[in-house]
């Protein structure tokens, strides 16, 4: 009867342990699958950061090469009545200012999605281009005011 006892508690001793064990592994489970949610859940809030900030910057930049464009063609009418030798060179300069404009209108639309590093670096990289390109055009056609006058 001893040996009967000794075996039941021994076995009720095991079962116990399997299923406390059981159920701490099946809370481990669940705590982990809440993570993998929410850690899903912050990547793609983080991915539809990345695309908004992507698409808000091409309507930017379109405006901004829609600008360049109208500047050009303001100064394409402004250079018709400049000596021959001078249209020249303002026709050589701008030619070069509307193809680099149209190179920056092809590197935006051209843009392939690359993460978000590989979008932050693009951006820095084509801002400078873009920066640079506007300073060649107010050199050449003067700064809006006078191209009012």
């Amino acid at each position: 009867m001893k040996t009967s006892i000794l075996v039941f508690a021994i076995c009720s001793f095991t079962m116990t342990s399997l299923f406390t064990s059981c159920s701490s592994s099946a809370q481990d489970l669940e705590d982990a699958e809440k993570d993998v949610v929410d850690a899903n859940k912050d990547l793609d809030e983080a991915n539809e950061a990345y695309l908004t900030d992507m698409e808000n910057h091409k309507k930017i930049t379109a405006d901004k090469i829609a600008t360049n464009q109208q500047s050009i063609t303001d100064f394409n009418k402004r250079i018709i009545a400049e000596k021959k030798e001078a249209k020249a060179e303002y026709e050589e300069k701008i030619a070069e200012l509307e193809a680099k404009n149209s190179d920056m209108k092809k590197r935006m639309e051209g843009y392939q999605a690359e993460g978000k590093e590989g979008w932050e670096r693009f951006k820095t990289e084509f801002n400078r281009d873009m920066d640079d390109l506007d300073q060649g055009l107010k050199s050449l056609t003067g700064t809006e005011d006078e191209i009012k006058q």
